[in-house]
């Protein structure tokens, strides 16, 4: 039959410790603070993720530029134009990209519209590709 703990030990000196010397001290439980966690205490410090040393290297943070491919502002001129965030002009669509947010322009996927882009800057390639479909890159 199963007996609480706590009315077992009432009473008792030592609640089941030996003699009254045996818990004082660190060395009772293996050390104060993480002591032994290289050693005799691996494993627990192990599961709770406690690490010694160091570890890797830490990177330089990147540019916060925002950038878009060419390729996805092409396929969004439609709905671009329908919430008269760019303007058409006859064939030529006029985008200016700060409007957008967008900093950079790079060159990924096909471009099908005639663009006239204004950005702060441009990949060779998205240059490339939106004056061979017969646009302009325009750098602000």
């Amino acid at each position: 039959m199963p007996v609480n703990k706590r009315s077992k030990y009432r009473g008792s000196r030592t609640c089941g410790a030996g003699t009254h010397k045996n818990r004082r001290g660190g060395g009772s439980r293996g050390g104060r603070g993480h002591s032994g966690g290289c050693k005799h205490h691996f494993m627990r410090y192990y599961a709770q993720g406690v690490t010694y040393g160091k570890n890797g290297f830490s990177p330089l943070p990147r540019s916060a530029e925002s950038v878009m491919d060419v390729g996805v502002l092409d396929m969004m001129t439609a709905s671009l134009l329908q919430q008269e965030m760019v303007t058409q002009e006859g064939d030529i669509i006029a985008v200016d990209m700060t409007r957008l947010g967008v900093d950079k322009v790079l060159g990924g996927g096909k471009v099908l519209h005639k663009l006239h882009i204004s950005a702060h800057s441009f990949s060779a390639l998205a240059r490339e590709k939106i004056e061979a479909a017969g646009g302009k890159a325009e750098i602000i």
